[in-house]
């Protein structure tokens, strides 16, 4: 799935080994030509070099090439189930915010496409971005500024991908804890079968909101 350049390219970023095994195992119809699926590592630091890498490696993404943000996240709001869906109207973290395009197209898209999976509900809200994974009255804290969610990548990849020039971004990231029921330690990411499941149906929906993108300007 290296990218091979043109209007059509699109970069999706996650942190994760097995949140890649679920989007290599997705839909691919309709993908765009040019699609790249990067793997950053986890924390923000991780992400910024590794999507600073992944521009770097052909002039397209220095172009306006749209990047997406994906993976797992932590529900901050009560309420908030393992499986569903959280689309960033803004990533938020200690070094600023990053307003997310075409946010509305992107969760009608990932709306259309869980109708039939019952339990499976798309959010959109802010986005925190931490260094650490985040428990008890922390994430109460964060949730009090008004974030829905949080993760340790999301702000990093959108913040460095618009650092190497104007493109959409975006972040769409599938609960995998909530308040009511955290995760024991970061390793047990691998339980979260129900987000697993819904990260592997997701593809369809960022093509969409990537032919709904206005076309670079040339």
């Amino acid at each position: 799935m290296a990218a091979d350049g043109g209007p059509g390219a699109l970069l999706i970023a996650c942190a994760l080994s097995i949140e890649r095994l679920a989007l290599r195992g997705g839909d691919r119809t309709g993908a765009p030509g040019a699609l790249t699926v990067l793997r950053t590592g986890m924390g923000p630091r991780s992400a910024e070099r590794a999507v600073l890498r992944g521009l770097r490696r052909a002039d397209p993404y220095a172009a306006g090439t749209p990047v997406l943000a994906t993976g797992f996240c932590a529900a901050l709001a009560p309420g908030m189930r393992p499986g569903d869906l959280v689309v960033a109207a803004e990533t938020r973290d200690r070094k600023g915010r990053v307003p997310c395009a075409g946010t509305a197209a992107l969760a009608g898209a990932l709306a259309r496409l869980t109708r039939a999976r019952s339990g499976t509900a798309v959010h959109t809200g802010p986005l925190a971005g931490t260094d650490h994974l985040v428990r008890g009255a922390e994430r109460a804290r964060l949730h009090t500024t008004g974030a829905i969610a949080a993760d340790m990548e999301s702000a990093a990849v959108l913040r460095t991908a618009l650092a190497a020039g104007p493109r959409p971004v975006a972040a769409v990231r599938v609960v995998v804890d909530t308040p009511e029921r955290e995760l024991a330690r970061g390793g047990t990411v691998l339980g979260g079968i129900s987000a697993f499941r819904v990260l592997r149906t997701v593809l369809p929906a960022f093509y969409e909101w990537h032919r709904s993108l206005p076309l670079p300007r040339r």
